[in-house]
């Protein structure tokens, strides 16, 4: 694990943009990981730890993209159809006679190499065969080069082909197989310790059917918000569920955390109340800044350290806790994981609404995409907006972004969408 200096998160009390935390975050902490081998069949979600460069071409040879009959181009009559002697047969994986006769056809199959001087293959099923099989019959028209695979038309040898700091997905182990690698270095998976603390906070797992909440009660949701978020990007989760409003106990459970992590992560518990005993804790082991953004939803967040553990405190807000995760947190977490953070595009829709927004703040608005009668597509906003409202997220189709010096939004405006697809949602 890398040491953080004392006080490496501390800010003043202003507004932040989320360019401005971001920078500051990236310039005042290092990559927490250290790299190890992997082999191909563990590789999935793994972050690559070096560039991968091709050994060789892929496919090594040129070779026959369908089955069918391999001939010289040159052989062929422009005007009418041709009439070749079959002079050879080559099934995939076989090599090559060192010789064929000039001016024939080879049956071949989808694979197979084509030897020098065959440039050109013919489809079966365009082809028929005359005087017991031995001539093939081949229509005029195809052009020079058809169905023939050229050597690395795929890959070329020496090409990079995947870039250090790239979380490998399913069809990449394809690829890295395609180029003949088995085991590579990848960076060993961040380490975050998650829990929720609240006397009010009930987990739906320990539930029975004729349970019911206390007055006063709710399920904790947002444990399992970041739960799934920190899973589903190869991140190691150790789960400490949900933590008493005991002072003692939480300073205790804490320093465990923190020496056993890289990051120790809640939501909650970091505010200025008697029974935010997060904030106090922290405070006794290490250092703790709050920071306010200049973001809705999601503004309070806070960062600090435990000794030298950083510590991340989400919102309580359960739609604060996805946004401020998806615009700031990720991105952080893609730094101390030394893995590239890729920015989303977005795409340019029509809004079907009006809203309004303060100035000076970045806003994520939650909508859906409505197709209309005429084939166009607008955005409808979701009815009900609360930062305590999840099933805003759940029950829409993505996030449309307000930049800090936009007042609103007037129905027809081409506004920025982000789908929740595209965000890893």
């Amino acid at each position: 694990m890398a040491q953080l200096s004392d006080d490496c998160f501390a800010h003043g009390g202003a507004l932040m943009t989320v360019p401005e935390a971001l920078e500051m975050l990236r310039s005042r902490t290092e990559a927490l990981v250290a790299t190890e081998a992997c082999r191909l069949p563990d590789a999935l979600g793994r972050v690559l730890a070096e560039d991968i460069i091709a050994p060789a071409s892929v496919p090594p040879h040129p070779n026959s993209a369908v089955d069918g009959y391999a001939v010289s181009y040159g052989d062929l009559s422009e005007d009418s159809e041709t009439r070749l002697k079959i002079g050879g047969r080559l099934p995939a994986g076989d090599r090559p006679a060192e010789h064929y006769e000039a001016g024939t056809a080879l049956r071949i199959f989808t694979g197979a190499i084509l030897p020098p001087g065959f440039d050109t293959v013919f489809m079966q099923e365009d082809c028929s065969l005359e005087q017991d099989d031995t001539i093939v019959v081949l229509p005029k028209g195809l052009k020079k080069g058809s169905n023939a695979r050229a050597a690395g038309e795929d890959i070329l040898k020496g090409e990079t082909l995947l870039k250090k700091g790239h979380r490998l997905r399913g069809v990449d182990l394809g690829f890295l197989s395609s180029a003949g690698y088995g085991q590579f270095r990848v960076y060993t998976p961040l380490k975050i310790a998650l829990f929720s603390t609240g006397n009010e906070l009930h987990d739906p797992v320990t539930r029975t059917d004729d349970a019911s909440l206390p007055e006063g009660a709710i399920f904790d949701s947002n444990r399992y918000t970041l739960l799934g978020f920190l899973k589903s990007r190869g991140i190691t989760v150790t789960d400490l569920g949900i933590l008493p409003d005991d002072g003692a106990a939480m300073k205790t459970a804490l320093a465990d955390a923190a020496r056993e992590h890289d990051l120790v992560m809640t939501s909650g518990g970091v505010s200025v109340g008697e029974e935010d005993h997060v904030k106090d804790a922290i405070g006794a082991l290490g250092s703790i800044h709050a920071w306010r953004l200049a973001i809705k939803p999601g503004r309070p967040i806070a960062f600090g350290q435990i000794g030298s553990t950083p510590f991340i405190g989400m919102p309580g807000n359960p739609v604060a806790v996805v946004v401020t995760f998806l615009g700031v947190v990720w991105p952080f977490l893609c730094h101390l994981s030394h893995q590239t953070y890729i920015e989303p595009m977005g795409q340019q829709l029509k809004a079907g609404f009006k809203h309004k927004k303060k100035k000076d703040r970045r806003e994520w608005v939650r909508a859906s995409c409505h197709l209309n009668s005429d084939g166009t597509v607008e955005l409808v906003k979701y009815p009900r907006d609360g930062a305590g409202v999840l099933s805003s997220v759940c029950l829409s189709d993505g996030l449309i972004e307000l930049p800090e010096n936009a007042l609103g939004i007037e129905s027809g405006d081409l506004v920025t969408f982000y789908s929740f697809r595209e965000l890893g949602l």
